[in-house]
């Protein structure tokens, strides 16, 4: 992949709070043509996972879980509401580690994340009430790809950009949890470095990059910027889904 020289990152401005059922694209639309932008062929727009969310309808009203023993016996170690803990335990496949105020695990989809990314952060509702992650980010992103497509008649890649924690470093950052229309993993092996050494495990998170510097613009509490339009990224390489992120558990040397 040719490395672009220039990278323009732009906060789409003025959008509402999304509720469930809302058109996404449509809002995208009408708020960077009150803006004066329009999308480009080649142009990539990152989505915070939130919005997908809640225009999926994927909240949960913890008023009406009932905690299983385990997600009480679970909570306790935590020190988390047994509701929510049985939320979380459904949207996973395993507990990774359980400490308090930790809960590690593996999500159904096979991101290894705190809580299943289950939120209640600038969730309507108060404490009450929990976001979980889309169904199928990839898919999602997919939709929204042909949504832009079919009402802007524009190639543009979409990615949907989540904040998680790293095992060995303090702080999170965004990465991708699902995309469409840009190559998530960018291969280089066998490509030459300037001094035409074969690069021989060099394989990007291209996504993830994206995502990260997303971040940026996007925020983590107030900022009211969910979706950045990024303009500059060069896509001469096969799309690939965020689920090729996912490292395989035969290659995982931790697990």
């Amino acid at each position: 992949m040719t490395a672009s020289t220039r990278l323009e990152l732009i906060a789409v401005p003025g959008l509402p709070l999304v509720r469930a059922g809302d058109d996404l694209a449509g809002l995208v639309l009408e708020r960077l043509g009150t803006a004066g932008l329009v999308l480009q062929d080649g142009d990539t727009l990152a989505f915070a996972q939130k919005i997908i969310s809640k225009a999926e309808g994927r909240i949960v009203n913890l008023a009406t879980i009932a905690p299983s023993p385990r997600a009480v016996e679970v909570a306790r170690v935590a020190c988390k509401d047994p509701r929510l803990v049985e939320v979380i335990l459904r949207e996973s496949r395993r507990i990774v580690r359980c400490a308090r105020d930790v809960l590690i695990v593996e999500h159904r989809l096979g991101f290894v994340m705190a809580n299943a990314g289950v939120d209640q952060s600038n969730v309507t509702g108060g404490g009450e009430f929990a976001l979980l992650l889309p169904e199928d980010p990839d898919a999602s992103a997919a939709v929204l790809r042909e949504a832009f497509r079919a009402r802007a008649g524009r190639d543009v890649a979409v990615l949907i950009n989540d904040s998680f924690g790293r095992a060995w470093r303090q702080g999170t950052a965004g990465i991708a949890i699902g995309c469409a229309g840009l190559p998530a993993l960018v291969d280089l092996r066998g490509e030459p470095d300037l001094f035409d050494r074969r690069l021989r495990v060099t394989v990007v998170g291209h996504a993830d990059e994206i995502a990260a510097a997303a971040s940026l613009l996007m925020g983590q509490s107030a900022e009211g910027q969910p979706v950045i339009l990024i303009r500059g990224l060069r896509r001469d390489r096969p799309a690939t889904p965020a689920a090729a992120l996912i490292r395989p558990a035969a290659e995982d040397l931790f697990r």
